[in-house]
Formats: structure tokens, sequence, C-alpha cells
């Protein structure tokens, strides 16, 4: 008898009915990554450091960046917010390279009419959550030992990284049914993933941000998860409930949208492809 989450419907019982599926497909993609390379999975955590040391040297040393949120803010401080807004950006930037050709890759799993393609983007956002966790994971480590120290606030980067992935399996879902139909999303993508790192403060405090741009950005669910996480994790500063419950409401919507389109566009997949 199946269970209880099995019989949800829409997106969330999809997910919980074909898990196992969805973990395969997970670890796949994994493996995939780093295949035949000889460092394999220690690549993992070698290039978020390599990045930050890249980002430090440029924004921490020779742009003098600062995100002053404490009067003796370091440039060990400066680098771990940069950690932290670099993983949750390379984490949405994952999904919008990945995403829009997932299922024009796998033509062979579009034309068995019992695979549910749905687990496909489902998978990808999921390696790419992996990665976020081990970059996020040095980060604890980091401000453990070289930052200011961990307080219980660190208890809501949890909550916060799950009130982003129903955003981000939105967006695969969105991102993999236009693919099929509209292959230069690939091409556009990149782009985007650029202006969304800009425009999401990580360089730099928000509070910078001129007012006629910040009335757009505000609206950046991105941003505010950044901003959200820093908060929690490295500055100690109290959570905004409100920012956190729209950032939740709009991953919902994003979720919901996200499947709708998808599940609309897939019966034209095999014609298309």
């Amino acid at each position: 008898m199946p269970s209880a989450a099995g019989r949800l419907p829409g997106p969330a019982g999809a997910l919980w009915r074909h898990r196992h599926l969805l973990w395969q497909f997970t670890k796949r993609n994994i493996e995939l990554r780093h295949k035949g390379s000889h460092l394999g999975f220690i690549w993992s955590v070698l290039n978020p450091l390599l990045m930050l040391g890249l980002y430090v040297c440029v924004f921490g040393y020779i742009f003098g960046g600062r995100f002053r949120e404490s009067p003796n803010e370091t440039t060990l401080d400066y680098a771990l917010a940069l950690l932290i807004g670099l993983s949750i950006h390379q984490f949405f930037s994952e999904i919008l390279a990945v995403a829009p050709t997932v299922i024009v890759a796998n033509p062979n799993f579009v034309k068995k009419v019992v695979f549910p393609l749905e687990i496909l983007p489902a998978a990808a956002v999921c390696s790419a959550l992996w990665h976020m966790f081990i970059s996020l994971t040095l980060v604890v480590i980091g401000v453990a030992t070289i930052g200011p120290g961990l307080g219980l606030k660190l208890l809501w980067l949890p909550v916060i990284v799950l009130a982003l992935v129903p955003l981000a399996l939105g967006l695969a879902w969105l991102l993999a049914a236009a693919g099929v139909f509209f292959r230069d999303i690939g091409q556009l993508t990149g782009f985007f993933s650029v202006v969304l790192m800009y425009a999401s403060a990580i360089f730099f405090p928000f509070r910078v941000i001129p007012p006629a741009v910040w009335a757009v950005l505000r609206f950046n669910p991105l941003l505010l998860g950044i901003n959200l996480a820093r908060n929690a994790v490295l500055w100690h500063h109290p959570v905004s409930l409100m920012h956190l419950t729209y950032l939740v409401a709009t991953g919902l919507v994003c979720f919901f949208l996200g499947y709708a389109a998808f599940r609309r566009g897939a019966p034209a997949f095999a014609d298309v492809l």
C-alpha cells in the first residue's frame, strides 16, 4: 500500500514515488562529473576553493572589498562571506547550465512511455545541491576555525537551503521543457548566470546598491537567500522572517508553475526530438 507521501498529487508526490530512481540518477550525475580525472571527488572541494582564491585576490586585495557588517571585519571574513554567496550562486548556475539540455541529451528516455521524465531535471538539481553542500560545509569549518565562530543562528542555514530547493526544481523543470522547443535557451543561460551573480550582491554589501536599482533587485530571491545565509552563519544577525517567507513563497510558486509547464510540454517531447 502506497504511503501518504506517495499519494500526494503533483510534483511532490511524483518525486516521492520515484525517489529511488531519483537517487540513482543523482549518483550517476555526481560520478560522471569527475569521471576519468585523477583527483576525482577531490575536485568537488578544490573547485570552490580555487574560485574563492581568485575572487578574494581580485575583489578582496586589489579592490579592497569589504561587507562592513562588523567593525573588525578581516579579509578572511570577507572571503567566507564570498564563499557563502558563491556556493549558493554556483548551485543555481549549475542548474542553468545543465537543465536546458537535460531532456535533449537523453532522447532514449523520452521514447520510453513509462519513464518519469521529470526525474532528469530533478536529479540535476540534487547533484548541484550536493556540490553546494560541500561548499557550505567548507564555510562552516572556516567560520569555526578562522572566522568569528559559530552561533545558534547556524541552525537557520538548513532552513534557508531547503527554501531554495523548490525554486531550483521549478526553474530546472521550466528550462528543461523550454530547452526542447527552443535550443537557443542553452546559449542564453550562461549570460544570465553572470547577470545573476552581480545582481545577487555576492561581492559587495547590498546597502551600496542605488535605490532605483534596489527597487528591482529586492525581489531577487537569490540575493535574499545569500544575505539570509550570511546573517545566520557568519555575521550572527537576526534572520529576517519576512525575507525567509518571501523566499519560501517564491520557491513554491516556481515549483508548481515549473512542474505544470514541464508536464504540459512533455507529450510533445518525442515528436520534437
